[in-house]
């Protein structure tokens, strides 16, 4: 299509730029250049105006050239560049908020009955990605969104058709994103995969609501001050009998005990008893008072719980996937943490072929305060009643 259009421009006696943009371009090898030559080879106008070079493509009368960009790289190098017509930024996912800053200024060419244009393709992967900030929920009548799919495409080959059906049934926790265009919500060899995708199927992420007459626990991960501290996360979780119900999520960075106090109070959980792990009570580096004591400070009900040792994120891990089976999510306001949960997965050495244990990113706060949870819930879940029965008596 960049092709075809950049054909109707030089019919129109217009000169100019096709720009082809990824965020990461080491070489040409990784651009869009052998793409757009196949494109051209099979359009029989499009091969006869265009001249195919190794390493270029240009009009033959002159008028129109294919520019390609990284844009980690050289996007200095794209401010230069003059007479931008189109600007076609593929596989757009994780490209930077800077980048895109500094990219559309320099599409500012136009004409009579035409102006430049920014084309943006990518594939759903996380929600706050900054392409979708900036144009996946945009409401503007400038901005055109088209979602296109395998249902789309009328030579569909029959080779993906069997491989879409097999991840429909092999892999349903993958199915969403690979072929519907779903943002990711837990990726290939997550720990928790299984236990979301099964809860999904069972019904159990949806509308869940407190009992009024039970208490509230609210467990943390603790994070800290500054732009550079690790994310501050809190479940707030109801045990009903066998029932483990996941009611509300937080998450924020290099905010102070206040505004998580201030949350916690904004949704009505100060009477929820505050579960700290072990490092509740250390001094923040910054402010030099301990959560724990901030938060009994409060007037917040206030429990640490011990150092679990070496091993405790292996015990975590599998303490949630013993407790899966038993857990349902409010759907609307645990999203987020569902999300980390969904993507917190092992560090693989793959040269050797290894596990290095859980990778430490975004999703690893969330997680560790869901498996506080669950390691504390095995610690103090509800002991069952037996019932006595003596066979061949009748008890009264």
């Amino acid at each position: 299509m960049i092709a075809v259009r950049g054909y109707m421009y030089g019919m129109a006696g217009v000169s100019g730029i096709l720009l082809c943009a990824r965020q990461y371009m080491n070489s040409l090898d990784d651009s869009s250049l052998e793409e757009i030559k196949r494109g051209i080879e099979n359009v029989p106008f499009l091969a006869d105006y265009y001249e195919v070079g190794e390493k270029y493509i240009k009009s033959r009368d002159g008028r129109i050239s294919f520019a390609f960009a990284g844009l980690d790289r050289s996007i200095d190098s794209v401010k230069s560049k003059g007479r931008i017509l189109i600007c076609w930024v593929d596989e757009a996912e994780p490209v930077t908020p800077g980048a895109w800053t500094t990219l559309i200024p320099t599409l500012r060419e136009e004409g009579e009955d035409w102006n430049a244009e920014l084309w943006v393709t990518w594939n759903r992967k996380r929600k706050t990605a900054a392409v979708e900030e900036r144009f996946g929920r945009a409401n503007d009548p400038l901005i055109k969104i088209v979602e296109l799919n395998w249902r789309d495409n009328p030579k569909f080959p029959a080779k993906l058709e069997r491989e879409r059906q097999r991840d429909l049934i092999e892999r349903p926790d993958q199915y969403g994103h690979v072929w519907e265009g779903e943002y990711v919500n837990v990726i290939e060899g997550a720990y928790f995969a299984k236990g979301l995708t099964e809860a999904k199927a069972q019904g159990r992420i949806g509308r869940v609501s407190a009992d009024p007459l039970l208490s509230l626990r609210a467990y943390c991960d603790i994070g800290g001050t500054g732009a550079k501290a690790d994310a501050f996360a809190i479940w707030i979780v109801q045990f009903v009998a066998k029932e483990v119900r996941v009611l509300d999520y937080y998450e924020a960075v290099g905010q102070t005990m206040a505004t998580h106090a201030a949350w916690l109070r904004e949704r009505g959980y100060e009477k929820a008893e505050i579960v700290l792990p072990h490092d509740g009570a250390n001094h923040e580096k910054i402010t030099q008072v301990t959560y724990e004591g901030a938060l009994r400070s409060a007037n917040f009900n206030v429990r640490t719980v011990p150092n679990m040792g070496a091993g405790a994120s292996s015990m975590r891990i599998e303490a949630v996937r013993r407790l899966f089976p038993s857990i349902w999510f409010n759907e609307d306001t645990t999203s987020g943490g569902r999300d980390a949960l969904g993507w917190y997965h092992e560090k693989r050495d793959e040269a050797r072929g290894i596990g290095l244990g859980p990778a430490h990113d975004w999703s690893s706060h969330g997680s560790d305060a869901f498996g506080l949870m669950a390691i504390d819930y095995e610690n103090h879940k509800p002991r069952q009643t037996q019932k006595l029965v003596y066979p061949n008596h009748r008890i009264a």
